[in-house]
């Protein structure tokens, strides 16, 4: 079976597995019920599809879906627009997927860089594929405690270094979010075969990527509230916000917000005097 449609596979059964005939406002079928939620033959009708055109679908036995069908799958199994468009990603012909060349270095957008140089007052962290660093300012390593170098991974540092866990002291909101987000972007890419590795390498170092993964959730969060406990500032608040890069939508600028006369507002230029690093940026010596 070809790995992507292993995946649509999975998750159309995961999606499958958290509705119940209650919510999907359906009469359950009779006899005995094997599965926490929906059974394939109940998600066939809900989404006009026959019972077997359905099960090849879940069973990757499917070579084509057309837009219809996975429009009508999202519907029935009531998808958010991040769980439809992952979906859609996964559904994709896999010849259409594979048609791209060699992949060009990633260089950081001109916008998004000349936004976080105006931010230097606030952390804030440019990211590229597969989480890499692109560019940071100053602040951002005074905050986290890490160098964060361009070309370093974000989500390495976050799973695989114990400090990120005491330094954020609500690591959990930020960890699983961050798990869904690769599964997305896997998504979009499943041939990148960085981008898998990656993943195998977090899955089998940490336990709870392994759980998360398992849950096979996407996510793309903003609006956040991130908490950090440092050794000398004390606690600090923020709210992270995320801005796309209209060109490449796989360019995220994390800036982390603070509000007005807060301790964390009244304590960043503070820290800043105490000698933060400059701007790094990708590509620049």
């Amino acid at each position: 079976m070809p790995t992507d449609r292993a995946a649509l596979g999975a998750f159309l059964r995961s999606r499958r597995d958290r509705l119940t005939p209650a919510r999907a406002g359906i009469t359950p079928f009779p006899g005995p019920r094997r599965v926490p939620g929906l059974r394939e033959e109940e998600l066939a009708v809900l989404a006009g599809l026959s019972p077997d055109h359905y099960s090849r679908l879940e069973q990757g036995r499917q070579p084509t879906v057309g837009e219809d069908v996975v429009e009508a799958l999202a519907r029935a199994l009531q998808l958010d627009d991040l769980e439809r468009a992952h979906l859609h990603d996964l559904a994709a012909p896999t010849a259409r997927r594979r048609r791209a060349g060699p992949e060009v270095p990633q260089r950081p957008d001109p916008g998004l860089l000349r936004l976080l140089d105006t931010l230097a007052h606030v952390p804030a962290l440019l990211l590229g594929r597969r989480s890499e660093v692109l560019a940071r300012n100053g602040l951002l390593t005074a905050v986290l405690g890490a160098a964060m170098e361009p070309g370093s991974s974000f989500a390495r540092w976050l799973f695989l270094d114990p400090h990120a866990r005491t330094r954020i002291t609500n690591w959990d909101d930020f960890a699983a979010p961050a798990v869904g987000s690769l599964r997305c972007e896997l998504g979009r890419r499943p041939d990148d075969r960085r981008l898998s590795a990656l993943v195998e390498e977090l899955r089998r170092a940490d336990a709870d990527v392994a759980r998360w993964w398992a849950d096979r959730g996407v996510t793309f969060r903003t609006s956040v509230t991130k908490h950090v406990d440092h050794p000398e500032a004390g606690p600090l608040v923020f709210g992270i916000e995320s801005v796309v890069a209209p060109l490449d939508p796989d360019q995220r600028l994390d800036v982390y917000t603070v509000q007005a006369d807060s301790p964390t507002a009244r304590v960043l230029p503070l820290l800043a005097s105490w000698g933060a690093p400059e701007t790094a940026v990708a590509g620049e010596p």
